[in-house]
């Protein structure tokens, strides 16, 4: 154990460089946007101003946004229609995309906004509705202390090249396979 506490000390006294990072919350296993909002969790109790701009899902009674709302640090945004294969009008995904984009853009451009999440939010690079170039060349230009978290399945490589942290979240087994419905609390 003394000589991990070495290695560890010496790392820890090597890594001197502070900046906002880019983190990325992706692979079919659940928990994606659990692992972001616990981050959330912690910013805040740091006392951090915050936005979390959600793309897919489009309800409002989640425990998590009604936990969070009352912060007056954080703005929350339902932006998205639903899932796709429930909404069946690619156009109306589209314009809620871009409508969610032009959203997150300024607070990409805010330096008050310390960390902004974007959930479920692969999908928009995934179906098209908008591209790679755009979205690394808004991430990239964003405050240097500004820290970005993106959630969802199939994180493009484009995008993985350019964040500082990738966590892969894998499915083992879950309850839904065996029939068990979406439980308030544990799915939303």
């Amino acid at each position: 154990m003394q000589r991990k506490k070495a290695v560890v000390d010496a790392k820890i006294e090597s890594a001197s460089i502070a900046k906002g990072l880019l983190l990325i919350h992706t692979g079919n296993g659940k928990g994606k946007s659990t692992a972001a909002f616990g981050l959330l969790a912690r910013a805040l109790g740091h006392g951090m101003k915050a936005a979390v701009v959600q793309f897919i899902k489009g309800r409002s009674d989640t425990g998590e946004e009604a936990f969070f709302r009352g912060n007056a640090n954080l703005t929350w945004h339902v932006m998205g229609d639903g899932f796709t294969w429930e909404t069946q009008d690619a156009a109306r995904d589209l314009a809620s995309a871009r409508k969610a984009w032009e959203l997150v853009c300024g607070y990409l451009q805010d330096k008050t906004i310390n960390v902004v999440i974007l959930d479920e939010f692969t999908y928009t690079l995934k179906y098209g509705w908008l591209t790679i170039e755009e979205v690394c060349a808004a991430l990239q230009a964003r405050p240097s202390m500004q820290h970005v978290v993106i959630t969802g399945r199939g994180a493009p490589e484009g995008l993985i090249e350019i964040a500082d942290t990738v966590s892969e979240i894998n499915l083992v087994k879950h309850a839904f396979k065996d029939g068990v419905q979406a439980m308030p609390g544990i799915e939303w």
